[in-house]
């Protein structure tokens, strides 16, 4: 089982798929959203599957797929969380987690385009484990009590413009909060359907090349690390997404510095969750 939202932008059906067809959700809510996964929404559409409540969505294969989730209230990611990543940098392994903020309206669809920002010459890519927050996380007292708190989990795309986010003022936002900057999708996988979220391979290919190949096993700080450490500083509220880091692979730690020019096709994916595929576009 895992839910996507299907349709035009601004239109998405929220949708569960089950052994390959799409079941239509809008009975028991208007959007996968916050206000959603706070009333155990996951847990309602369970319950209205097997009570044969739901009703099939026709011609979802013909739908355009959005991002698995309504834009949330923030996008809170981590920084320099692999091993591999933080030595092709050059920079220091972390004592702490690094965090910084993402505009939540940079979030797309999995398969829409990618925006060039005016300007850009050093546009990159990372493929990352997305986290989809579902009850609120406040003070949280150890991370063993942090992955109680997830909904689920997704492919995140958190592309990275390296010249606005190193060269332009010393701080990160700008160069991850561009238009289209964090494609989602294509499905929100449930939390009780990953068996362990420090298991996962993650890849990514530029037109055909592969660039990314690493594992969730990698990160310097855990998932449940990440949501309890969060939980500290700031509310995570459901719907919020946390983006947990890229492994090595980008282009800002390659010799060549490959970085991304309007054509070009990106593809990722993570296991269990579903793969995704970009083109770039002057914006």
């Amino acid at each position: 089982m895992s839910f996507a939202r299907l349709g035009p932008l601004g239109h998405e059906i929220p949708t569960m798929w089950r052994d390959g067809v799409a079941w239509d959700l809008r009975p028991l809510t208007a959007d996968i959203d916050g206000a959603f996964l706070a009333d155990d929404g996951l847990v309602r559409v369970r319950e209205a599957w097997h009570a044969g409540r739901l009703t099939v969505l026709p011609d979802a294969a013909d739908l355009r797929t959005g991002a698995p989730i309504a834009f949330p209230s923030k996008i809170v990611c981590i920084g320099l969380n692999y091993h591999d990543h933080a030595a092709e940098t050059g920079a220091a392994v972390p004592g702490e987690p690094v965090v910084f903020m993402k505009d939540p309206r940079t979030i797309v669809g999995p398969f829409d385009d990618i925006l060039i920002p005016r300007g850009s010459q050093k546009t990159d890519w990372e493929v990352e484990l997305g986290v989809v927050i579902g009850r609120t996380a406040r003070y949280l007292t150890s991370p063993d009590e942090a992955l109680r708190h997830v909904a689920g989990y997704v492919v995140s795309h958190d592309v990275s413009e390296r010249e606005f986010q190193l060269e332009r003022g010393g701080q990160w936002d700008k160069g991850k909060s561009c238009e289209t900057f964090n494609p989602l999708g294509p499905v929100l996988v449930p939390a009780d359907e990953v068996d362990d979220p420090q298991a996962l391979g993650l890849r990514l290919w530029v037109n055909g090349a592969q660039r990314q190949n690493g594992s969730t096993a990698q990160q310097i700080f855990s998932v449940a690390h990440v949501i309890w450490y969060l939980s500290q500083f700031m509310v995570l509220r459901p719907g919020d997404l946390v983006n947990t880091g890229t492994p090595a692979g980008v282009a800002l730690g390659r010799a060549d510095h490959p970085y991304l020019r309007a054509g070009d096709l990106v593809e990722l994916e993570i296991d269990g969750l579903g793969r995704a595929a970009q083109r770039l576009a002057d914006a």
